[in-house]
Formats: structure tokens, sequence, C-alpha cells
């Protein structure tokens, strides 16, 4: 057996079903908000898209590079959702399964684990597949820590770890602190790559759900265009429609950027058996091609925040955060106990940010901290914070 395997962590999930071992007390009904897994209808378009599909494409195997209408219907979007001059779908774009089974098996593909201590840099709270994605490739974690706005202070890391760093994920809108990273700070990265010599793997998941309709994320490759960089040299981006168009279940998603890497991985990929569904590829081409559904998207996450902390402002610092779905609350005891007590007192199920982070430098970025995901309809989201807030109350009047 390979003995990395050893040094994977319980994923947050069974950490958390460990928590809920003892019922509730109550007979509230059960209200999930800890797995960042939408629950919107599926757009009309989708099922339409679904149905049209269901007896074509399984009479051959799909290529691994996916079939150029689905690549095109990417390039367009990218085009104009990055405001990129150009985009080759022929040779910066390969179709995936969904971002996370993407994440993982890059570092699989960029990791030389031959060499002296290869270091890949993850931020610190962290999407989990980075951390294990870097120990089966062979090469060890470096956690930057998110603390002040929590954003990634890239200016901690020493120059001798960017000296070994193979690869830099990073994660814009950010999993779980739903944070954004400026143009000034891609940029900067852009440079310590070229510096340094490693890859930038940034994962853009969440790029379409936020909170100013005006200012939408700004994207790796769309800086990577600003400083006239084309061949989007070092930079990959990671796209997924699971959270853009309510589908998760698709399983279905993108790369794009520096086509010496994506012809790479598409080689990886050729051994690694993942081609995506003729079918699926259909059903993505059109989703990628539409953006009423995503407004529509939007617009729900944005009624269930203006809900969720209005009931929440007066007993707790709560912020509405530039994007993704996620609420990243300080608590007032310690994360673990608080999720532990708020599903046994009120049946409501939120994640401890100690299980997203690791203890690095000294310090646990997700230590008095929960993610909520509003995920759930507006009404659940409603009954959710209110049963919050009478817990916070209860907490108050007890200290």
């Amino acid at each position: 057996m390979n003995p990395n395997l050893n040094l994977l962590q319980p994923y947050p999930f069974e950490k958390l079903n460990k928590l809920k071992i003892n019922p509730p007390a109550t007979d509230k009904t059960a209200i999930n908000l800890a797995l960042g897994e939408p629950q919107h209808a599926i757009p009309a378009l989708i099922e339409q898209a679904v149905q049209q599909t269901a007896s074509n494409g399984f009479c051959k195997y799909p290529a691994t590079k996916g079939d150029i209408k689905i690549r095109s219907s990417i390039a367009r979007w990218l085009t104009k959702r990055f405001k990129l001059p150009s985009i080759n779908p022929d040779e910066h774009i390969l179709p995936v399964n969904g971002t996370r089974e993407a994440l993982f098996a890059f570092a699989q593909c960029i990791v030389d684990h031959t060499v002296p201590r290869p270091l890949v840099l993850i931020p610190n709270p962290f999407y989990q597949i980075y951390e294990g994605a870097t120990f089966l490739a062979g090469a060890e974690p470096w956690f930057i820590n998110s603390l002040e706005e929590n954003s990634p202070d890239f200016d901690s890391v020493p120059a001798d770890v960017w000296e070994n760093c193979q690869l830099l994920y990073i994660c814009s809108p950010n999993n779980p602190t739903g944070t954004v990273l400026d143009i000034d700070t891609l940029q900067d990265l852009i440079t310590k790559a070229d510096k340094y010599d490693f890859i930038i793997a940034a994962d853009e998941c969440y790029s379409e759900i936020y909170a100013a309709e005006d200012k939408p994320p700004v994207g790796l490759l769309q800086a990577c265009a600003e400083l006239g960089r084309l061949d989007f040299k070092r930079c990959m981006v990671f796209h997924s429609l699971s959270k853009r168009s309510n589908v998760p279940g698709l399983r279905s998603g993108f790369v794009a950027g520096d086509a010496d890497i994506i012809h790479q991985f598409w080689l990886y990929r050729t051994y690694h058996g993942c081609a995506m569904s003729p079918i699926v590829q259909e059903i993505s081409a059109i989703a990628w091609g539409d953006e009423k559904h995503v407004r529509v998207n939007r617009d729900l996450y944005r009624q269930k925040y203006t809900a969720v902390i209005e009931i929440l402002a007066p007993v707790i610092e709560i912020n509405y955060p530039p994007a993704s779905f996620y609420l990243w609350l300080e608590t007032p005891i310690d994360d673990v106990e608080f999720a532990q007590k708020l599903f046994i007192q009120q049946n409501v199920t939120v994640l401890p940010g100690s299980f997203l982070s690791r203890t690095s430098n000294g310090v646990n970025p997700g230590s008095k901290r929960v993610r909520i995901a509003l995920v759930a309809s507006i009404e659940e989201c409603i009954e959710a914070a209110q049963r919050l807030r009478i817990f916070i109350e209860g907490i108050d009047e007890s200290s």
C-alpha cells in the first residue's frame, strides 16, 4: 500500500458525524447547513437538455479532450466573463468531471517527488482535497494562514519556502471565508511563480456567486491577460457547474490555462481514464452558454444572506462576504463545542472551522469559527437563523 495514505486525515464530515452521535434533545426538524451542496431547483434549460440528450451518447467511448462543442462553449464563456482577448479551445481548455477530481489529479501530474523537499503551498483554512492531493503526490503541504481580513498572508511565506514550492493552490472566492483575491495580489503571485518556477492552481468554483452584480470576482486568467500573458504561463484555473448552475450531481467542470500544462495534464488523464460522458458534455455546453439561470441563482443567495444577517446581527458580529454562499462566523465559545451544542439544542448542523484548517505557526485560523452554508431553502435558512439566535442568546445568558 502507498504509505502516504497514512498521512490522510479524516474528512471534515467524518469528524462532524462523530459530534452527532447523541441525538438532538428537541423535536425540531433537522436543518443541515454544514455541507456546501447547492439545493436550489435545477434550472429548466438543464432539465430540458437532460431530456433531449438522455438517449444519445452511449454508443462510443468519449475522448479525454472532450468534444470541440463543449470546449468552444467554455472558451466563449471565459472570454466574456474574464475579459480575455481570446483563448484557444484546442490548446488551453480541458473538460473535467468537476473540480474536486481535477484538483486532486493535478497535483499527481505536477509534483516532482524525486527532488528534495517538494512543497505544495495551501491557504489555511482550505478545501481538504488540496492536502490529500499533496500527500499522495509525495509532497509536503505548507500552510499559509488566513488571519487578517480572512485572506492568505502571502507575505509571511519565507523565500526558502517559495524556492521549494512546486505548486500553489489558491481559492478565490474562498471556501470557507468568502474573501476574494484582488487583481494586484493575483499578479504578484504570477510574478512569484516566474521567479521561483512554480505553478498556480486557482480553484475558482465559487466565482459566479457574489454579492454585487456589478463587481464579479476577478480571475487568474484575467490577471494574466492584463499583464499581456496570453499564453497563461504557469497558470491554471478550475471551474465547475456545481455551484454556478446548481447541478452538483452533474460532475462537470473544466481546467484552463497554460497550453503546455494542459497537454501534460491531458496525457496524464488519458491513462487516468476519466473522460467526461458525451451526454454530460452536451448538457454542459448548453449550461456554459446561458447566464440567465446563473443570475437567478445569485439572487436567491442574496435573499438568504439578507434575511439571515438581519436575524443574527443583533447577537453576533456578522458580515456579508464578497462572494461564495458561506458565512464564516466567529463563535463566543470553542467551535467544536458550539457546533455540538447547537445540534443537540436546536437540531441545526454547522461545520466547526477547526475541521477546515491546520495549526500552522502555532495558530489554527479556523479555531472559534464555524462555516455555515446557505444552501437550503430561504425558509429553512430563516428558521435556522432564528434557532441560531436563540442558541447564541442562551450562551450569553449562561456566561
